[in-house]
């Protein structure tokens, strides 16, 4: 029973985070875009003297390494569908350049270690995949007599971006893994406040036709003696009976298991409320409550708005603590109410609801808009600017319920 406000998203591919870059928003022209950069800056720049980079001249452009270049870049434009295998084109066409000055294709194998860490379902084949990058090192560099701190950096940066790759991946898994659970937990918290509040209407239904069955049995005993009296008998009838139909449209298509809830009686309403605050008053809360709704409520919405206000105050004792100075209000909306709970907090309850968005989602926040909901009203929860949380729920009183 916590504060927090739970956000069921369907789980995907998603990684944690909020920002969306062009390789997450458009994959394909990305993965395209940069197999077209990667394969002008081989094809059309060498190594030149001192570790720096020159233009290739316009005749050495136009050799047979070029058709090499084109394949290897092409495969990047399927390296998230393909990982091993774009790795396995490019380091093929990587082979006959090695020890030549058209051996610059390090970018390509780069970024496929990347996708192959990244993307890869099969995890056995990204140190393979490292191992054969660093054997073509060392060959490139025992044509060139490079340095072998330069071929131990460069076989670090190898491994360390197919690395950065697999973590990513095994990040985002986990952040797929928790969003199934909490939506997992919501769905069953949403069915077990479902089949409570089922519980509960099927005590107003029956009492209505309990009352039904009554008039009706006097109606029948006095229609001779007394017809006036068994037309007002039955005229109560109809009424009971329309609002057991209203009640038990909110019963279609709620499942309700074989096990009983301990306890009967009659269901609480907004008449009740005074009794409640005093009793969260002796727990410690300093709780005052105005406003009132005028005439009868329907029973779903009294039974509803009362088990609103008893949870919501009770999020107060437990998150604030005792001596939150909390107030209750009640709003007649004309065609509904609207039932508002407010505390000061001292800044515990805006901390509470930091810390419970961490975890799995709780009963509170979703059973009561959950009750909202069935009753095609609203629920909105949040921390107040000054420290405290607010809650307001409307209720309508008229129409169909959701």
């Amino acid at each position: 029973m916590n504060r927090t406000v739970p956000h069921a998203e369907t789980p995907g591919r998603r990684a944690p985070g909020g920002l969306r870059g062009p390789f997450r928003r458009w994959p394909r022209s990305a993965d395209a875009t940069l197999a077209a950069v990667l394969f002008l800056l081989t094809g059309f720049l060498e190594e030149g003297p001192g570790d720096t980079m020159a233009v290739r001249p316009m005749r050495d452009i136009l050799h047979p390494a070029l058709l090499l270049f084109v394949v290897a870049a092409a495969a990047l434009c399927q390296r998230r569908r393909r990982p091993v295998a774009v790795l396995g084109v490019i380091l093929a066409a990587w082979a006959p350049t090695l020890g030549t000055r058209y051996s610059i294709m390090g970018g390509l194998v780069i970024v496929a270690l990347y996708s192959v860490g990244r993307y890869a379902d099969d995890n056995r084949w990204g140190p393979p995949g490292v191992a054969v990058a660093v054997a073509a090192l060392v060959v490139e560099a025992l044509f060139h007599s490079t340095a072998w701190g330069d071929v131990g950096f460069g076989a670090l940066v190898m491994s360390g971006i197919w690395y950065l790759g697999r973590r990513l991946r095994l990040r985002a898994e986990r952040a797929a893994r928790q969003r199934r659970e909490q939506a997992a937990e919501a769905r069953r918290i949403v069915t077990e406040e479902r089949t409570h509040i089922a519980r509960e209407l099927h005590d107003v239904v029956a009492h209505r036709v309990s009352m039904m069955t009554v008039q009706a049995g006097a109606a029948r005993m006095v229609a001779a003696e007394d017809p006036r009296g068994a037309l007002e008998a039955m005229a109560a009838v109809e009424e009971a009976g329309r609002q057991a139909l209203d009640e038990l449209r909110h019963l279609l298509g709620v499942l309700r298991p074989d096990a009983e809830r301990d306890g009967l009686g009659p269901q609480p309403g907004l008449a009740d409320l005074p009794r409640l605050v005093a009793e969260v008053r002796e727990a410690g809360l300093d709780v005052s409550l105005t406003g009132t709704v005028p005439g009868p409520l329907p029973a779903r919405v009294d039974l509803s708005a009362y088990r609103i206000v008893q949870e919501a105050l009770t999020n107060v004792l437990k998150h604030s603590g005792p001596g939150t100075r909390t107030e209750v209000r009640l709003r007649d909306e004309g065609d509904g109410i609207t039932v508002e709970v407010l505390d000061d907090g001292h800044g515990a309850a805006v901390r509470a609801v930091a810390t419970a968005h961490e975890g799995l989602p709780g009963h509170g926040i979703v059973g009561m808009r959950e009750r909202a909901l069935l009753l095609g009203g609203a629920l909105d929860a949040r921390p107040r600017a000054g420290g405290g949380f607010r809650l307001t729920a409307r209720l309508p009183t008229k129409g169909e319920p959701a």
